[in-house]
């Protein structure tokens, strides 16, 4: 099993490539089930996540090809994917493979929407949570969906197709969101989702259903309108940006110090935690090619954060917050609204000698003069990039094992950050 050796204390400087974000080209290679003909999706970032989703598709038969590598491209760019799901052979999604990606039940709606049938496994319990499917289905059954469960699957049914329908979510979800979109692509008749997510992700998505022929009012907005139409067809789409990777990194150029251009990211994506990193010391600049984070050797500032949905603070950057914090000049609070069960990093991080305290869904961290390298394990995917950002501060060296977790979003990783000086490699077996 692969782990990552760092040896901390080097600051970071030169340029680090920013890949599609992994939150939109997942539900990108699903709306490719909604079409016969091919979908084209550029920028879509290499990433074990991307590989099973693709063995998903391939299941119900949709045919996947990667463009090989071009001449002069470098290493940490992502890719072009060609989706063709020409037949649907199989409308069935085995536990086996949506147990071990919670994204891969966001086929449901597709699969419903053209085929007017699925059978698609319970994802199961997660790390960070339960996270029920109850809106999902909820969302579905308002386009007419007739639903049942047996035995850890979903069967799903829409005799004559899906129709328009009225969704007011109780809660913000960005999974039932993406579900109830693209199944409504296809549904007769108008239908309205309000309370929808308004993550960017779900935007980029909602563009590329239009390009290949959807019809789509309040994109970026709480309220989606769609308007059913008879088909889809092919379309070309680059994928945004990933909004998650950008912060991530910009949080390790606030933990060390120095100066890096984040290629091809977004201010507009991710305005309230550039907020909170500005806050914290560090200088964010956007630039014709991406966007510029740097910090001097002023001391790094606490901060008092609560997790939101978009645009709010993004849990998915909140372990890799709190590892800022614990070098911090003071103590700071973050409290997490999202998920629960989101603090398994806590335990972890304490091994470099960090300060924080638990009390229900706040955690106080008071800041220490130095973090000392440990051997820690990743518990889920950003808790582990987490323990990178802790360890590039650290005296010594730390390994972090279990880093499968971290490969499931982070394209590259010991690649990028080694560009910009780090010492960091990734030891196999």
């Amino acid at each position: 099993m692969d782990r990552i050796r760092i040896v901390g204390g080097n600051r970071l400087s030169g340029a680090i490539p920013i890949s599609g974000a992994k939150n939109a080209a997942l539900p990108l290679m699903i709306a490719s089930i909604l079409t016969p003909e091919t979908l084209t999706l550029q920028n879509v970032p290499r990433l074990s996540d991307v590989r099973l989703l693709a063995q998903i598709l391939n299941n119900f038969g949709t045919d996947t090809t990667i463009a090989g590598k071009r001449a002069g491209q470098r290493e940490g760019y992502a890719r072009t994917m060609r989706l063709n799901a020409a037949e649907i052979v199989d409308t069935t999604a085995p536990y086996e493979l949506v147990s071990q990606m919670r994204a891969s039940f966001w086929v449901l709606g597709p699969l419903l929407a053209r085929c007017h049938e699925a059978r698609v496994s319970l994802p199961g319990g997660c790390a960070i949570g339960t996270r029920p499917v109850d809106l999902h289905l909820r969302g579905l059954e308002a386009l007419g969906a007739e639903i049942e469960l047996d035995s850890g699957y979903v069967n799903a049914r829409a005799p004559g197709g899906l129709k328009g329908g009225r969704i007011n979510f109780p809660t913000v979800s960005v999974g039932a969101t993406h579900n109830v979109l693209m199944a409504a692509t296809l549904a007769k008749g108008t239908t309205v989702i309000e309370n929808a997510a308004r993550e960017p992700e779900i935007g980029d998505v909602a563009r590329c259903l239009v390009a290949m022929g959807a019809d789509i009012e309040g994109i970026d907005t709480g309220t989606l309108v769609i308007r059913g139409v008879d088909s889809l067809h092919g379309a070309t789409h680059a994928v945004v940006p990933d909004r998650i990777e950008t912060g991530t990194y910009a949080m390790a150029v606030a933990m060390t110090g120095g100066d890096v251009l984040l290629e091809n990211a977004r201010t507009d994506l991710l305005q309230a935690a550039f907020d909170v990193i500005e806050e914290a010391g560090a200088t964010v600049v956007g630039e014709a090619g991406g966007v510029r984070v740097s910090r001097g050797p002023g001391p790094i500032r606490p901060v008092h954060v609560t997790t939101a949905p978009y645009p709010g603070f993004p849990t998915d950057l909140q372990a890799q917050l709190m590892a800022l914090m614990t070098r911090a000049d003071g103590v700071s609070t973050i409290t997490e609204t999202i998920f629960e069960n989101r603090f398994m990093h806590v335990q972890e991080l304490a091994r470099f000698g960090a300060d924080i305290r638990l009390s229900g869904e706040t955690a106080t961290i008071t800041g220490v003069p130095k973090l000392t390298g440990a051997p820690v394990m990743a518990t889920d995917l950003r808790a582990s990039v987490s323990l990178i950002i802790a360890a590039l501060a650290a005296e010594g060296e730390t390994t972090v094992s279990r880093v499968y977790h971290l490969d499931r979003g982070f394209e590259r990783i010991e690649e990028k950050l080694g560009r910009c000086g780090a010492t960091i490699e990734r030891i196999s077996g």
